[in-house]
């Protein structure tokens, strides 16, 4: 995947500070608000860096990504062992525990890696600016797959009522690419589980996606897929799914099909095996000459040989 340039829309920086300079007020403070402030008074201000066990640290079940690669965690827990975590977890408060907003790959790897506690920043965000980081974190460093991905684009549509041209400048993408990418939803779920596993690419699944038949649709993408066909291919593949060619029965011309039967019958004389002659049309065709055994074929050379 070619890396991207620049930023990524504002970036986690940006918002992050934008919502310190501008936090949001509300009529009442509810107790567990009041302890939150508390807290923040006196030691866990937010924006700043401390510590905390992992026992009191949760992911955020609503996060757009859904898979982890293990291997990749292994490696991370091993770099974690020798360095320790150098990069701080973005976290809320949640009654009695952690939310994590972002660096849930780095607190999955701290578990695998035996840390008990973890370096934090505290931040108080809402629903909907805990969707928009967490996936802007996943985009910069390209870990949704293409699934995921469409799920959260979707979810802040329909859930936080944003148009696509507000995710598109929030994630630094087009509109189209938003578009596009939501359009994979519409897959066939065995495909969109094949695209997952990375047995389909997404230029793959684009093609799918003009079979509007499951079934069909799922029988395209396995044969895709076993037949390592191209996206071109692909895409000629759907075309004659969609237009499956008929074909057509010529005419039957007695008379000549008996001429036809007349000269297989004579080559066969002369070759002393048995003789087919496929017409392609009126001038075009070809001879096909049977054998059974090795013996029989140098013969039937030698005999082709003979009349040069």
């Amino acid at each position: 995947m070619t890396p991207r340039k620049g930023g990524l829309g504002r970036g986690l920086d940006a918002m992050i500070s934008e919502t310190a300079k501008n936090p949001r007020t509300s009529p009442k403070k509810t107790n567990s608000q009041k302890i939150i402030k508390q807290e923040l008074q006196e030691k866990k201000e937010e924006g700043t860096v401390f510590t905390v066990k992992m026992t009191q640290i949760e992911p955020n079940r609503k996060q757009p990504r859904k898979q982890f690669d293990e291997d990749a965690l292994l490696e991370l827990a091993e770099s974690i062992k020798q360095f320790g975590v150098l990069q701080p977890l973005l976290v809320q408060k949640k009654d009695d525990y952690y939310e994590i907003i972002a660096g849930e790959r780095r607190w999955r790897a701290s578990k695998l890696a035996g840390i008990k506690e973890v370096p934090v920043i505290l931040k108080d965000f809402s629903e909907q600016e805990a969707v928009e980081i967490s996936l802007i974190e996943n985009i910069q460093r390209e870990n949704l797959n293409p699934i995921e991905e469409a799920a959260a684009f979707k979810r802040l549509m329909e859930e936080f009522h944003l148009k696509q041209d507000t995710i598109a400048e929030r994630v630094a993408k087009s509109r189209t690419a938003v578009t596009n990418s939501m359009r994979l939803l519409k897959l066939d779920e065995r495909v969109q589980q094949m695209l997952i596993d990375e047995m389909l690419s997404t230029g793959h699944a684009r093609a799918l996606l003009a079979i509007d038949d499951k079934e069909m649709q799922y029988g395209a993408a396995v044969k895709v897929f076993d037949e390592k066909l191209s996206v071109r291919e692909t895409e000629k593949l759907v075309k004659e799914v969609l237009n499956p060619r008929e074909k057509k029965e010529e005419p039957v011309d007695s008379a000549l099909e008996l001429i036809y039967q007349q000269l297989e019958e004579k080559i066969k004389g002369i070759i002393g095996s048995k003789v087919a002659i496929h017409r392609k049309n009126k001038d075009k065709g070809k001879i096909e000459i049977e054998y059974y055994s090795q013996d029989e074929l140098e013969r039937i050379v030698e005999l082709l040989e003979s009349v040069r």
